[in-house]
This record gives C-alpha cells, structure tokens and sequence, in this order.
C-alpha cells in the first residue's frame, strides 16, 4: 500500500489526462478583493524561492503514508526520494520529469511542460493565464489555493496550502483526473540552501543499490 501511494503521486504528476473533466473543476470560484491580495502574495512568495530542502510526509486518502526528503531548485529542477523500505524517486532535470519504479526496476517520463509539475518549476509562476484559480480558502492561520490547467483542467489540480505567519508554503495536495488524492506535508523547510546539481539528473540506479541515483550525494 506504501509503494502504491508513491506511484499514484508520480502519476499524478507526470502524465497527461485522458479522462473527462471532473465536475468539481468546472466552475472557478469567483475571487474577491481578499483572494486576489492573497494571490499577490503566493506569487510574490513562489517567485521568491530559489531552493528549498525539506523532509515530507505524504498521504493519501485511504490513509497510506509515506516519508523522504524533497529538493527544488527553480527554474525547473526538483526531486523526490522516498525513505527505505521504497526505493522510488521522481526527478525533473530542467526539461522532463522521470520516475524510477524501483521494485520493476523501470523509468518512465514526461515532458515538464505536460505535468502538473511545471507550474511550481516555471521561471515566471503566475497565477493566471495558463493557470486558472479554482478556489481560494481562508481559515484562521492558513490559505489554501487551488489551481488547474487553464486549457486542460482534465489533468486534475493542486491545491497549495500556506501558513500565514510567517507566510510559507507547508502542504500540497494534488487530485488527478480519477479523483484520487494525495498529500505531501513539508516538515521544517529551508530555503535558500545549496543544493548539489546531481540530484537533478536522473541516472538509473546500480543492481542492488539503495535509492537515489548511482552518483551519490
């Protein structure tokens, strides 16, 4: 159940939908005056971030779980790898993103640009234009903002759950075109911190080694 959550999230990320557009993706919520600063500030916010380095937790709805460590270097670099006993990894190397099944020893992979991926890895992120707002959420402390794509909402989407004070991103939430959710929870994020140029490149990894890739770091 733990290496199948890791799978559907690589999905999600990485391949394109076929399937119709789900209803609850139909209607954009309408954005008040509140939504529209507070999407001023997420993308202040995003465009902001260089690197960031953070252990995360994710989960799906059947309450499967599983821990790693995600890297992101903007533009266009990020890297999951999952905590042993999985030995699965998702790696965006500026141009596609790959997912090593490490139990079938198999590497699949998009174009970025065809992902739900590409909005956070994108130089320029806005939230509009190719990127439609569905919904914008305000509780006490948090804001949630969920996003699809503007000419294929088909995808699925991803909400971005933010703290308020200080002002950072802790949690997203990605929903394919099945309807099936995942979550990843980021656990003391750093951002601003150096990050090696291997971790963005996938290399498949030797018979019998652990996860990563065969360069090491």
């Amino acid at each position: 159940m733990i290496r199948r959550l890791a799978v559907l999230f690589a999905l999600a990320l990485s391949l394109p939908a076929v399937l119709p557009v789900p209803s609850a993706l139909a209607a954009p919520a309408p954005l008040t005056a509140q939504d529209r600063a507070v999407l001023a500030q997420v993308e202040e916010y995003l465009n902001g971030i260089g690197t960031m380095q953070s252990k995360f937790v994710q989960a799906a709805s059947s309450g499967a779980q599983a821990t790693g460590t995600f890297y992101l270097s903007r533009p266009g670099r990020m890297r999951l790898e999952y905590d042993a006993p999985l030995k699965d990894f998702i790696v965006a190397d500026g141009s596609f993103l790959f997912y090593w099944d490490g139990e079938m020893r198999q590497q699949s992979s998009a174009p970025i640009g065809s992902t739900m991926a590409d909005f956070i890895l994108r130089k320029d992120i806005r939230l509009s234009g190719d990127v439609t707002v569905q919904e914008v959420m305000h509780t006490p402390g948090v804001v949630e903002v969920t996003l699809s794509e503007t000419k294929d909402p088909g995808k699925g989407s991803i909400t971005l759950i933010f703290e308020d004070r200080p002002f950072q991103l802790r949690k997203w939430r990605v929903r394919d075109a099945q309807g099936m959710v995942t979550e990843v929870a980021l656990l003391n994020p750093r951002t601003g911190v150096p990050l090696d140029r291997d971790l963005f490149y996938f290399a498949e990894p030797k018979s019998g080694s652990g996860f990563g890739n065969s360069m090491g770091h």
